[in-house]
């Protein structure tokens, strides 16, 4: 029963805590012995707030009797360590922060704890955020909960891998070249990137305006839940906007019907390995059996990895423009390769990556005045050894650091909501992900077109072996 309530969506949860079928202390009381059984194989967490999570479960129980609860109430949720959790540690991956204690919220923490809901801790990224996989020297590496010794992506490694294990059905994760997407598509949950600054982000990312924040759960129905408590304008964030949309009464999976929907397999010039075309070529059918017109097409748009190349390495590099030497040693030495790779870009070369941005957005926009939404696979390949900053190559070709996520960084650049469902499973058993993308600020559409793959191609029944991860992890030691 225990690793059933574990599993269960936060919808459901909601629903047996109002009719008193069940209650908040008795989740997050399971959750909680969930990741002290298996947390110390997969490795998803930094810090687990234990005490705070049993006061937020009996308020919320309290609430419930009085008829006061939240839209979240009693809910268990982890929040990833670049995000200030106040009284809790924000090492955000780094020995320079090791020991750091927040002293305040992130708006998005605020909203979280207004709704009610519990949070079980704080979970694991690379420094900074800083690369697709989560290895860092403060926690080591996390472990994918589909197979150990595999990565489960990053840099929201830690939340990807605590939802896929039933260490809560929500997860905060934030998006800078695909930080959501990627280790949602390897662990095998749904994920979504917002339209930029939809939900707020503060402290401001190094990335500006490339960085998203957004929901990682086991259900569509559950991002749309975590989205209406977390979206909207605040003045913490100046980007941040409010769209007075209800994303749960919004969730309408008929609605996929009659649209006009891209499929690409490598967006015209992305490297894929042909075993994860087929899978997710599968997996997009689902659109026409849905009732939507579904063709082959691509924006037509050139790989815009030097632009992210551009914003990414000088952002890492204006992080530590004055203390650069006297923290060198601190600094993770794959990240600092980026940082002092900055050296060969401008003031002027950045400028004139913006403006190159610019024009890609104009161009993708314009492509989306043909096409209600665009499908491609997540990633192009399957989740690869732990401990290595990318994969060694893909479909035959050499990969950079971030280049290789050549479907989730485009849409950085143009912030169009961007969502990864799962897709299927590998010959080795590994978590597949279809990308669907909408036109800006159309979040309301994404949810219901993964909504209606859901319902055509469910999931979230289908779950990790973890006592073979138990065992894989004991063995390896």
């Amino acid at each position: 029963m225990s690793q059933d309530l574990c599993f269960m969506p936060a919808t459901e949860l909601l629903d047996r805590y109002r009719s008193r079928e069940l209650s908040p202390v008795e989740v997050t009381d399971a959750v909680l012995t969930q990741i002290e059984t298996y947390d110390p194989a997969i490795n998803a967490f930094v810090a687990v707030t234990g005490d705070m999570a049993r006061q937020q479960a009996k308020e919320a129980e309290a609430a419930y009797q009085a008829g006061t609860a939240g839209p979240l109430a009693g809910v268990p949720i982890s929040i990833k360590d670049l995000a200030p959790l106040e009284g809790v540690v924000w090492a955000r991956g780094s020995l320079i922060y090791a020991d750091a204690i927040a002293d305040e919220d992130a708006p998005f923490i605020t909203r979280v704890k207004e709704a009610g809901a519990v949070i079980v801790g704080k979970t694991t990224t690379p420094e900074f955020g800083w690369k697709g996989e989560t290895t860092c020297r403060v926690t080591g590496s996390t472990h994918n909960p589909w197979k150990y010794g595999r990565t489960p992506g990053g840099s929201s490694g830690g939340a990807g891998a605590a939802a896929a294990a039933g260490m809560g059905p929500l997860a905060q994760g934030s998006d800078g070249a695909g930080s959501i997407r990627i280790p949602s598509c390897f662990s095998g949950i749904f994920g979504l990137k917002p339209s930029f600054g939809l939900v707020p982000q503060y402290p401001a990312s190094s990335m500006l305006d490339a960085s998203h924040m957004g929901p990682m759960t086991r259900t569509v129905a559950d991002a749309a839940l975590l989205m209406n408590v977390t979206a909207g304008m605040t003045t913490m964030d100046r980007w941040s906007w409010s769209s007075g949309v209800d994303y749960v009464a919004s969730l309408d999976p008929v609605a996929v019907k009659g649209l006009r929907v891209a499929w690409s397999p490598d967006l015209g010039y992305a490297p894929v390995e042909p075993e994860m075309v087929a899978l997710v070529e599968a997996a997009a059918a689902a659109f026409a059996e849905a009732g939507a017109t579904v063709e082959a097409a691509n924006p037509g748009l050139p790989d815009p990895w030097d632009i992210v190349d551009t914003i990414w390495s000088c952002g890492m590099a204006g992080l530590h423009k004055d203390n650069l030497d006297e923290i060198r040693d601190l600094i993770d030495p794959g990240r600092l390769e980026v940082i002092e790779s900055a050296s060969r870009f401008t003031g002027v070369d950045v400028a004139n990556a913006q403006i190159r941005r610019n024009a890609y957005y104009d161009r993708m926009r314009r492509f989306f005045d043909s096409y209600d939404l665009l499908l491609t696979p997540t990633l192009p390949c399957e989740a690869y050894p732990v401990g290595q900053t990318k994969p060694d190559t893909i479909a035959g070709s050499e990969t950079t650091y971030l280049g290789w996520t050549a479907f989730t960084y485009p849409f950085n650049l143009t912030g169009n909501p961007a969502a990864t469902v799962p897709a299927g499973f590998t010959a080795n058993g590994l978590p597949v992900g279809l990308q669907i993308v909408g036109r800006r600020a159309e979040d309301a559409l994404v949810l219901s077109a993964a909504a209606a793959f859901e319902q055509l191609r469910p999931w979230a029944h289908i779950r990790p072996d973890l006592e073979q991860i138990l065992a894989d992890a004991a063995a390896s030691n």
